[in-house]
């Protein structure tokens, strides 16, 4: 058994099958799932894992290029944005909808337990080299 890292033997095994430019979405607990990326639910109970247990853990491993959050974030969530701002310097902006849409080419979805709206975030995968 692993002792360091990302235990959920599902997670790790998804974000090892990862590339330079795949997506992955974080997502809270009422984001609408696509059809068609691997699903991996860290949903317990309402609020954990938290969004942020679930990005800190999930910078740790991997090298993320980029980040897409939506706009609506800002004046809905402030908690949310402000752990967005400090976590990624290529952070862009998108509608909620245009987020949805955009979540469809991801690669991995991650669903958190977080209970606040707009604590999502589609991560574009970069390399280490």
């Amino acid at each position: 058994m692993k002792k360091a890292g990302i235990l959920n033997r599902h997670l790790a095994g998804a974000l090892a099958e990862l590339g330079h430019g795949d997506g992955v979405l974080v997502c809270d607990a009422g984001m609408p799932i696509p059809d068609g990326p691997r699903v991996v639910d860290l949903a317990f109970r309402a609020g954990v894992p938290s969004f942020a247990e679930v990005v800190d853990g999930l910078l740790a491993e991997l090298v993320v290029e980029g980040a897409t959050a939506a706009s609506e974030v800002r004046e809905a969530n402030p908690a949310a944005a402000g752990l967005l701002a400090g976590r990624f310097r290529a952070l862009s902006y998108v509608s909620h909808e245009e987020l949805k849409e955009l979540s469809a080419g991801a690669r991995l979805v991650v669903r958190t337990g977080e209970a606040r709206p707009y604590a999502n975030v589609l991560l574009r995968c970069g390399v280490f080299f």
